[in-house]
């Protein structure tokens, strides 16, 4: 059986045995709170759990990196959609140590698509279009400095609002102990 033939006979399941009724909730995050986390596969349960959250409690956004690489891109877009459309009222940049965005090589990430059949020409179309693809792909060297960074982004911002506290932490990816790098309630997010 294929994984998306899997997946569907487990939801089929799921559905008739109304296992969704646990779950049930509105759109509003009970704690008023977004989270800007990793996409990292720890992460998936771990999170939650070590930051005391169920569902329906927060606005859960995911990434590589918990990184904020456009201020005009699809995360900023949900951050401000969450504080304006969706009663958060607090923000939380959770990344983590062992990250694989740490020290990310474009090079090695272009040379993978190549492998994979994305033509030297595409690439070079792409940066003679003026695409930063060596920034865009670019992880970060320091898990402290790229929160502090991207909860500088989101503070300053010119759509969100001063008074949103803007919290930034870093969680082991092994036993999902919190670091506060910036806390929010205090003007301590300028970058190093």
């Amino acid at each position: 059986m294929d994984r998306l033939s899997a997946l569907l006979e487990h939801n089929r399941h799921f559905v008739e045995n109304r296992e969704y009724e646990q779950f049930k909730t509105d759109k509003f995050p009970g704690k008023g709170l977004a989270v800007l986390a990793c996409m990292d596969a720890r992460l998936v349960e771990l999170l939650p759990k070590a930051m005391g959250l169920k569902n329906g409690d927060a606005k859960l956004i995911k990434n590589a990196g918990a990184l904020i690489t456009h201020p005009w891109g699809s995360v900023m877009r949900s951050l401000i959609m969450a504080v304006y459309e969706l009663r958060a009222d607090e923000i939380c940049v959770v990344a983590h140590r062992d990250c694989g965005m740490r020290a990310v090589d474009p090079q090695r990430v272009l040379d993978h698509a190549m492998e994979r059949g994305v033509s030297e020409d595409t690439i070079a179309t792409l940066r003679a279009a003026g695409i930063d693809l060596d920034g865009w792909l670019k992880g970060f060297d320091n898990v402290s400095d790229s929160v502090r960074h991207t909860v500088h982004t989101i503070r300053n911002h010119p759509l969100m609002p001063k008074d949103v506290p803007v919290h930034g932490m870093v969680i082991h990816p092994s036993t999902g102990r919190l670091e506060v790098i910036v806390d929010g309630y205090h003007n301590d997010d300028a970058p190093e």
